[in-house]
């Protein structure tokens, strides 16, 4: 669907002698009329008025768009009409509108008015081509802008109407994006990549690895065409398809803040050759890598295979606690009820998996697939070490290595794995078939086993220590590690500092244990932060943003809100020296505060949606408020005014 075939040329008018908005709408339902759209003007001007009572379609920069599906229409289409002088239609922006389309849809059938009207918001965002539509010399120009803006901002169209010249795919550079999480840096730094490359004239086509799979997948024709591989990436990807090719391997975060500098290393050549060696999710320039980097990827592999686990189970638990009984059995609580049985069984069976999860995707990392199940089995012996040892000693009692065990287990799997890799290389070719299936998982697994049986008392011995700091802590204590925990998760957004006082959260969690509740507690009330606190300084400090920063502001608060920090990344790579130290303090604010009042959370995840199962509810959202208004503060005093 174009909007060139819904906009006929006799439903267009330029410079239209209209000075009201009663006089516009009638105008363009009169030239539906004309082209044969509607049948009846009366009741699909009702429709009309009835969406504009429910909010203005003037959206802002000139722009308005009435529509409506509805029973008078015959046909889908749209008219158009411009009005140098303006009409005043209440845009979000406070200016009178001067470009105007109106969409009607028939009121059975797809939503072709929702596509219609996607479209023209995205294309008339260029102001470049509003100037254009609206200094056009006759309608046969008007049309011929549009039609040469959808081609430009939909090629894939156009291709799809074309017979394909040349098999080449056009593409000089590709990318493969991936964070850890597989949610905001992972498309960030592919829409960056992409639009530094047309900025550039460069074709760059980025394959995002997400949360919810692969997209925009390279083909075999493509990297066998382009010049070099960018993979900015925090976490391992497909490797062997890129093997001969100049390949440049980097964080996720230097795609969002360097595409530039990586584009041009790729087009002049600076990039060395990649030879794969290994499985097919092997990782690119491991040796380039330092080691912080690459355990932090290792572990960040793990995390992000274990998030849903925690996320799901925890906040079934967290439902099972809220419908539960406490004085039923206060020593059963969350299980004193059916229904609260029910959400608590199923929730455990999630966490029973978390720990497994973790290590057997780290050393999925390190080792490629043969690590997996090494590692899966030594994060359950970490987590159940009881039962494993006392099959050599009925004596002992409590030796299960917990988070950190699961953590150990997890990188000693995958480094083991990578060992028998090694020590196997020089068997004969004909024994390559055994490797992957008998000696790697057996030795492997006797491996992985005879050594968590030995660490296993130290881990446990480790977490307890760990668990009787946390329980111990009070007053001044806990306040400072409540500021210190929120205060990071606002240090990079989603970055190596957030991701660590996250996963020190989740561990705290895994204790279920107030302690660890109330540290949970913490570290989501300084994510939430940095998002609500840009939102409330562009609302209240109007001259120290932009207009299209605080057309966002209100998309910014949601996803603060919901517990997204990464929403304010944009704000602070525009400007680190003030966003930065601003959220974080308003964080760490908001941090101790949480911890002072004693709020707890058991859910890992879920902002707002969450909220009823806090512990202390009220005084949480005081937190986050007093934490947000101290973050937007700062952020209005340190920012200078932007020019108009």
């Amino acid at each position: 669907m174009r909007i060139v075939d819904l906009l006929k040329k006799e439903a267009v008018v330029l410079n239209a002698d209209v000075s009201t908005k009663d006089q516009m709408l009638d105008l363009l339902i009169d030239l539906h009329s004309k082209v044969g759209n509607i049948s009846d003007k009366a009741e699909f001007k009702k429709g009309i008025l009835k969406r504009e009572s429910e909010g203005p379609t003037a959206i802002a920069d000139g722009i308005c768009i009435p529509h409506s599906k509805n029973n008078a229409v015959k046909q889908p289409g749209i008219a158009a009409i411009t009005v140098p002088q303006g009409v005043d239609c209440e845009a979000l922006d406070g200016q009178p509108s001067n470009l105007f389309f109106m969409i009607a849809a028939p009121a059975e059938g797809s939503d072709v008015h929702l596509e219609a009207l996607s479209r023209l918001s995205t294309i008339l965002m260029d102001g470049e081509f509003r100037n254009k539509l609206l200094t056009a010399e006759n309608v046969d120009a008007f049309l011929k802008a549009i039609n040469e803006k959808e081609a430009e901002k939909y090629p894939e169209e156009e291709a799809a109407e074309a017979p394909a010249e040349e098999p080449a795919s056009g593409y000089r550079v590709l990318a493969v994006t991936a964070c850890p999480t597989g949610i905001a840096h992972t498309y960030m730094a592919a829409e960056a990549l992409e639009e530094k490359g047309k900025e550039m004239g460069i074709p760059l086509k980025a394959e995002t690895n997400g949360s919810s799979g692969a997209k925009n997948v390279l083909t075999k024709e493509e990297i066998e065409a382009c010049d070099g591989i960018i993979i900015a990436a925090d976490k391992n990807v497909e490797m062997a398809r890129f093997d001969g090719k100049l390949l440049l391997k980097v964080k996720v975060s230097d795609g969002i803040h360097k595409p530039q500098e990586l584009i041009e290393k790729i087009v002049n050549g600076e990039a060395p050759v990649y030879h794969h060696k290994g499985g097919a999710s092997a990782s690119a320039g491991e040796e380039g890598e330092g080691v912080g980097h690459q355990i932090y990827k290792h572990l960040m592999n793990g995390v992000s295979n274990m998030l849903p686990f925690v996320i799901g189970g925890g906040i079934l638990i967290a439902i099972a606690f809220l419908l539960d009984d406490y004085s039923i059995d206060p020593s059963n609580f969350g299980m004193n009820t059916p229904v609260a049985a029910f959400f608590k069984t199923a929730g455990n069976a999630a966490f029973g998996f978390m720990l497994p999860i973790l290590a057997g995707y780290i050393a999925m990392s390190i080792a490629d697939r043969p690590g997996l199940m090494v590692g899966f089995v030594g994060g359950y012996l970490a987590n159940a070490g009881t039962t494993f040892a006392s099959a050599f000693d009925s004596s002992i009692s409590v030796i299960s290595g917990g988070f950190l065990g699961a953590l150990f287990a997890g990188f000693v799997a995958g480094y083991l794995v990578l060992l028998l890799k090694k020590a196997t290389e020089k068997l004969p070719a004909s024994m390559d078939g055994i490797r992957p299936m008998l000696i790697y998982p057996v030795i492997g697994l006797l491996g992985i086993s005879v050594i968590m049986l030995a660490v296993n008392p130290f881990f446990s011995w480790l977490n307890q220590l760990l668990s009787n700091g946390l329980n111990s802590l009070g007053g001044v204590n806990s306040i400072v590690l409540g500021l210190v925990v929120a205060g990071m998760m606002s240090i990079d957004m989603g970055g190596p500092f957030n991701k660590a006082a996250y996963v020190f959260g989740t561990a705290a969690l895994a204790s279920q244990s107030d302690s660890g509740y109330m540290i949970m507690a913490a570290v989501m009330v300084g994510g939430m932060v940095p998002p609500i606190a840009i939102a409330i300084a562009s609302w209240v400090f109007k001259n120290k943003f932009s207009d299209n920063d605080r057309k966002a502001a209100p998309v910014n608060a949601i996803m603060g809100l919901c517990f997204i920090s990464e929403a304010a990344i944009p704000y602070a790579a525009g400007d680190p020296l003030h966003v930065i130290p601003s959220c974080v303090i308003g964080s760490a604010a908001a941090g101790a505060l949480s911890m002072a009042f004693k709020c707890t959370l058991m859910a890992p995840h879920g902002g707002i949606f969450v909220f009823p199962v806090v512990g202390n509810a009220l005084m949480y959202i005081v937190a986050l408020l007093v934490g947000s208004i101290i973050g937007a503060v700062l952020l209005g005093v340190l920012r200078k005014p932007v020019a108009k």
